[in-house]
């Protein structure tokens, strides 16, 4: 999926838990097979450019791309899996797929992991007895500085915006560049969720704080173009 993921794992090695990384390291690479957009012969690829049909492909795409358009519902045309008009799914994939390594581990017994899929964060447990884990949140405005940091027990956490990769997301209503914030990092139960919310976040700019109040478990850290964090006290 063009990006980096690893695995953080604070239960004791045993057997099972290496055969329920095994199985969670095998998710990725089926969902990448499906899914990128790097990939010529992958599902996606076929199907953006007319190479195959949904029916002949299997049910998960199906799937995902029925959360793309719930993801469009719910973000009022804020998130789209057709950016600049060509089929590429990723913007919910990633958190999804992520999320779905996290499930395969929690269901084999692993209690305390962290699954970090391109700086987007699934958590489950504690980082050590008795600790949550904790989360740093970039600043977009000093590279390599943190801006804040998040805490908690079962938690996802994800950033969209530009302190990588410049202005490239894309505001669906207008197809140019959503430039109203420098970053989002939304905060909630489930990271195929917030992904999807820290996009729709950037394209909504000044307007994301108030519409993501409406989302029940989720939140929101959010740097404007003149690098204000609204809720942070300077300095983060």
């Amino acid at each position: 999926m063009g990006t980096v993921f690893s695995f953080d794992i604070r239960d004791p090695r045993t057997p099972a838990v290496t055969g329920a990384l095994r199985a969670a390291v095998g998710w990725l690479h089926h969902v990448d097979a499906l899914f990128s957009t790097y990939r010529p012969e992958s599902a996606i690829s076929r199907l953006a450019c007319d190479a195959t049909t949904l029916d002949r492909e299997p049910e998960v795409v199906a799937t995902v791309l029925r959360l793309c358009e719930e993801a469009e519902r719910r973000t009022r045309g804020c998130f789209t899996a057709h950016p600049g008009g060509r089929l590429d799914p990723s913007g919910l994939v990633k958190g999804w797929a992520v999320e779905g390594a996290t499930r395969i581990l929690r269901d084999a017994g692993v209690r305390n992991v962290c699954v970090n899929g391109g700086g987007d964060i699934q958590l489950t447990g504690e980082a050590a007895p008795g600790r949550p884990w904790r989360v740093g949140i970039a600043d977009p405005c000093r590279p390599g500085q943190v801006l804040t940091t998040v805490e908690g027990r079962d938690l996802a956490v994800a950033t969209s915006g530009t302190a990588e990769r410049g202005h490239h997301i894309i505001d669906p209503r207008t197809g140019a560049p959503a430039t109203g914030l420098l970053s989002a990092t939304v905060t909630g139960p489930h990271l195929t969720w917030a992904d999807v919310y820290a996009t729709a976040a950037v394209v909504l700019g000044t307007a994301a704080r108030q519409w993501i109040s409406g989302i029940d478990g989720y939140r929101l850290v959010a740097v404007a173009q003149d690098g204000v964090v609204p809720g942070l006290p300077p300095g983060g």
